[in-house]
């Protein structure tokens, strides 16, 4: 089951933020509190503000993953940002639940709920991220880089009159 996510959410939304977090194969995963320094905590706290939009994924009852969409301007600007009215992805299964398709269901739903609200989603990713596929396969396309991350771009069908066009 996938339902939209809710303030009560953001609990949950950190311990997906921390899954988020992209290890490279042989790597040692990070210690959990690093999703509590500012520029990974901007993804999530807070959560259920005016332009937060995400959905989790259910299993058994279970979370086993979530796809999140948030604007973050000024001094708050993510690792995808491309502009301040363009929010930001993230996305995060548990390692139990991947390479089962559950991460395209996750994703195309948010896109479904999003359309209607926003004329773009950007993510940043890296280039040895399995998940890339994914986003290619859907649609993003890559507008920059932010060191060795890629910045990618959704273009939605827009429904609130902005002209703002990716590539």
């Amino acid at each position: 089951m996938i339902r939209l996510l809710t303030p009560a959410d953001e609990p949950l939304l950190w311990e997906m933020l921390y899954q988020a977090i992209h290890v490279p194969e042989g790597s040692p995963p990070p210690p959990r509190d690093i999703v509590r320094r500012p520029e990974l905590s901007r993804y999530v706290q807070g959560w259920g503000q005016r332009d937060d939009l995400g959905v989790v994924a259910l299993q058994e009852g279970e979370v086993a993953g979530a796809a999140w969409l948030r604007r973050l301007t000024g001094a708050l600007r993510g690792y995808g940002h491309v502009d301040d009215e363009t929010p930001e992805l993230s996305i995060a299964l548990l390692p139990q639940h991947r390479g089962r398709g559950l991460g395209t269901r996750l994703l195309t739903s948010l896109l479904e709920e999003a359309r209607n609200r926003y004329p773009a989603i950007s993510l940043s990713v890296s280039p040895d991220n399995p998940a890339l596929r994914l986003y290619r396969r859907l649609g993003f396309v890559e507008v920059g880089r932010n060191g060795a991350s890629l910045t990618m771009v959704l273009t939605l069908s827009d429904q609130r009159g902005s002209n703002q066009v990716y590539p």
